[in-house]
């Protein structure tokens, strides 16, 4: 028997439908102004409506970025020369000392810098071979000023610039400074060029968008997006490491080109990749812009940088050596050495002394101190705060000029007990570098002993322990003495000319 309906009843229901409908819905999005319903429940997912737009970051900046190649002739180098080396290793990072301070990282076979291959690869090694790198730059004047790496040009016996245009010329180099890896070059255009707008890389956060461009592999004009991973990385590159670390996909031959906020503002200078294979990984790093614009103006005008040096050796206060300093938290700079005759000596500067305010800046870690220093005018008295014997004390310090030969030296925490010594002879303390024969030499290292897993090695020269003078054996004894199991005993060691603290436990 076929179904029927009332009409009445239908209706009914028809209505109370329509009521609910309306009500849930916002009366229809107010008579049907709104979107449909399908749209209208994406407008309620989360808002994406801030997506970069790469595209017109790309065709604004693209223009900006050049090609830079350089030549360099190998002439008397090994085997390998036709191929420039992927790798740079640099010494640890530290204060304003003086001394080599070079030691190896063990990470430092994976700093890849941006060199890209020779065309036609490897071979080579021929007297008068020529070899070519490729980088990139941007211009940052209309006269034809270009922003890149050092590593990118330096050395290069002819450097050419291309245009993305096409257009190529002949480069020469204005001002270059190794310590921060920038250079500033010079194309005579004859027209007026575009350029790059430079940000506040201070403003950049940890998670915002970036693009970079440059010539990776000697593919011209490529863009890559990611974001800002971290601010403030220190790689062991130099003593003023501050790099922004970003995911963008950079690779051999970005040297030297911009990474670029999503206003179109350059906020860094790619630098360096950490890589085990060569290629891109998403660890990349890029020099902050704020730290090129400080030395611009300089490198202009004198082709070079000016820094100011306070002559000690420091390196961060770690737990132990807080602990053994009588400190309440670790902090501040710790001064391993004072070089002779040196701002810092003259002021009354003191080996075991913690910096912990510079001209009214506080030192929250020993990376703080050196880059803060070298913006410090020569011939300018600053006030220094240091912890000395739990005591803080300020002393006048009269900056002086940072000379090339005074290269930043640093320090780093290592060793344990379970050692061997004997005293210093005359010979020894030639062969290291000593000025005089004092202290106690290490001999031998017990195989997997505490002193062995944390570094310590044959030939360092312990002078002092819990900040008496170690002079000789009898000496080094007797400031062990006492010490319980468990004590931190604070070393002050000798490695290679340089100075550093150990705390060690018992």
């Amino acid at each position: 028997m076929p179904r029927t309906f009332n009409f009445k009843t239908v209706l009914a229901v028809a209505a109370v439908v329509l009521t609910i409908g309306f009500v849930a819905g916002g009366g229809f999005n107010r008579y049907f102004a709104q979107p449909t319903l399908a749209k209208n429940a994406y407008a309620a997912a989360p808002d994406v409506r801030g997506l970069p737009d790469f595209v017109s970051l790309a065709k604004k900046l693209t223009p900006v970025v050049v090609n830079v190649s350089t030549t360099q002739s190998a002439g008397n180098q090994g085997p390998s020369a036709g191929q420039p080396s992927p790798f740079s290793r640099r010494g640890p990072r530290g204060g304003q000392g003086q001394g080599q301070g070079q030691d190896e990282d063990p990470f430092g076979d994976f700093w890849r810098r941006f060199f890209g291959n020779p065309p036609g690869g490897g071979g080579g090694g021929g007297r008068g071979f020529r070899q070519q790198s490729l980088g990139s730059g941007f211009i940052i004047d209309h006269d034809g000023t270009i922003l890149t790496n050092n590593h990118v040009v330096d050395n290069g016996s002819k450097i050419m610039v291309k245009l993305q245009d096409g257009r190529e010329y002949e480069a020469k180099v204005v001002g270059k400074d190794a310590k921060t890896d920038i250079a500033i070059i010079k194309i005579d255009a004859k027209a007026d060029l575009p350029v790059a707008q430079l940000g506040d890389s201070d403003k950049l956060e940890v998670g915002e968008w970036v693009v970079a461009i440059g010539n990776p592999f000697g593919l011209e004009s490529t863009v890559t997006s990611g974001i800002v991973s971290a601010k403030g990385r220190h790689i062991g590159a130099g003593p003023y490491d501050n790099f922004i670390q970003t995911d963008a996909s950079i690779n051999p031959g970005n040297s030297g080109g911009p990474l670029i906020n999503l206003r179109g503002e350059v906020v860094g200078i790619n630098t360096a990749i950490f890589s085990q294979s060569g290629g891109n990984i998403g660890i990349g790093f890029a020099t902050p812009i704020n730290s090129a614009k400080d030395i611009i103006p300089e490198l202009k005008s004198k082709g070079k940088v000016t820094r100011g040096w306070l002559g000690v050796s420091i390196q961060n206060v770690t737990p132990d050596i807080a602990s053994s300093l009588g400190l309440e938290k670790s902090r501040g700079a710790l001064v391993a050495d004072v070089l002779k005759e040196g701002p810092a000596e003259r002021a009354g500067l003191k080996v075991g002394d913690v910096i912990v305010d510079f001209d009214g800046t506080e030192i929250k870690d020993s990376s703080d101190l050196p880059a803060i220093v070298a913006r410090t005018r020569p011939g300018k008295q600053v006030n220094i705060k240091v912890l000395r014997d739990k005591k803080e004390m300020t002393l006048p310090v009269t900056i002086t000029e940072l000379k090339e030969e005074e290269v930043v030296a640093s320090a780093k925490e290592k060793g344990d007990l379970g050692l061997t010594v004997q005293k210093v002879t005359p010979e020894m303390a030639d062969n290291l570098q000593l000025g005089r024969a004092t202290g106690v030499v290490i001999t031998a290292i017990e195989p997997g002993s505490a002193a062995e897993e944390a570094g310590l090695q044959q030939g360092d020269v312990i002078v002092e322990v819990d900040r008496k003078p170690v002079r000789d054996i009898p000496d080094f004894r007797k400031a062990l003495t006492g010490a319980k199991k468990g004590q931190r005993i604070l070393f002050l060691v000798r490695r290679e000319g340089n100075s550093l603290f150990v705390a060690l436990r018992k």
